[in-house]
């Protein structure tokens, strides 16, 4: 017996879905009116795809643990960076340059996760600001090492790499040596569209790690101190260490996610490329439906395919509008804020209902019981 769909229903279905909604409809109306052809647009979205679905992956394992979004990521960001500049000093090129730059990421990202999980531990239920700020922090010390570490300490000779004055890595870094090997080892032309088959199976085989580890014992230790810290210290499950492990996790990821996105883009901006990343990593998870407490990967690539699609349109929406496409750029950016605030309002507003309800359905079944 089929069940009818209420006006009830209708209005929770839009308050859980009213991020992905609102993109849907913005990148509805763009379409047309900047006017790209459908194989362009399926072009970049495939390219943007295969760019940045490793980093938003990464920010999974946290929500699973009842963290929040990992604004910490950067600092996986950061290793990667570090690794990049290694192998470009070191002149070691193509799929093999990329693999040495993960293995040297790896330690560091391990570090700096470890210490981000730390400090969180003592700042719970408030991961989220605490981790955006632990990011600022890391940003300094990561700047101090390439700007004045890099040649008198951490020997590096690469005039490709270092500043003429002899220490300090440069602003910008060519990365020819690697510039998109993954992507063009084995590519498959579908419709005037190459398709990038082994950076596919990079990415299918993250997704099914994170299928697999869900079903593991510290993956379930993970969701139980997701749904409450107590109750599984009483259960025997060692929380600070789980969550400590869960920010580990996906700062490594996040590092070989941008190693991965470096060597898509071709180029490294030594001191801005990590900056954003989490940011528009964040956004792109929340566009596609998750919140604070629950995130799938369908919500990964929904809202890589809505955020990316929007990035694409609004310039050229903007252009053809008002004649100048900064106006797209300017909207593109404060939508990138807007959304992340906007999710947070929401998931805050939701659970406050909830609690209420909750609230409101304890007292019944008390007045119920003294009735009886």
């Amino acid at each position: 017996m089929k069940t009818a769909i209420t006006s009830k229903d209708v209005r929770k279905f839009l308050a859980n879905n009213i991020v992905p909604i609102i993109f849907i409809v913005i990148c509805a109306v763009c379409i047309p009116i900047a006017g790209y052809s459908g194989q362009y647009l399926v072009s970049q979205i495939i390219t943007r795809i295969m760019r940045n679905s490793f980093l938003v992956l990464s920010l999974l394992i946290p929500i699973m643990a009842g963290m929040g979004l990992n604004f910490g990521m950067t600092l996986g960001a950061m290793a990667g960076q570090i690794g990049i500049i290694f192998i470009t000093a070191w002149n070691v090129v193509g799929i093999p340059g990329l693999l040495l730059a993960a293995i040297i990421a790896t330690p560091i990202a391990v570090l700096l996760g470890w210490f981000c999980g730390k400090m969180l531990n003592m700042a719970r239920g408030r991961e989220m600001i605490t981790s955006y700020m632990i990011s600022f922090f890391m940003n300094g010390v990561y700047q101090l090492v390439v700007l004045y570490g890099m040649g008198p300490v951490i020997p590096i000779s690469s005039d490709q790499v270092l500043l003429p004055r002899g220490y300090g890595v440069r602003n910008t870094i060519d990365l020819i040596n690697v510039r998109q090997s993954i992507d063009n080892f084995w590519q498959i032309p579908i419709g005037g569209v190459n398709i990038p088959v082994l950076t596919i199976i990079l990415i299918a085989l993250l997704c099914l790690v994170i299928i697999w580890f869900r079903k593991t014992k510290l993956g379930q230790d993970m969701r139980a101190v997701g749904q409450d810290m107590e109750v599984a210290r009483e259960a025997g499950i060692k929380v600070e260490r789980t969550r400590i492990l869960a920010i580990v996790i996906s700062t490594v990821f996040a590092s070989y996610g941008m190693i991965i996105y470096l060597s898509n883009m071709g180029t490294l901006n030594t001191y801005n490329s990590h900056s954003q990343i989490g940011m528009f990593s964040i956004a792109a998870l929340l566009v596609g439906g998750a919140s604070v407490s629950k995130a799938s990967i369908k919500n990964v690539f929904l809202g890589i395919i809505l955020f990316h699609l929007m990035f694409i349109l609004t310039p050229q929406a903007g252009r053809e509008l008002m004649g100048q496409a900064q106006i797209g750029e300017y909207f593109r950016v404060f939508v990138s804020y807007g959304v992340i605030t906007l999710a947070l309002v929401l998931y805050e507003i939701r659970t406050r209902r909830e609690k209420a309800e909750s609230a409101k359905q304890l007292a019944d079944m008390q007045k119920e019981g003294a009735k009886a």
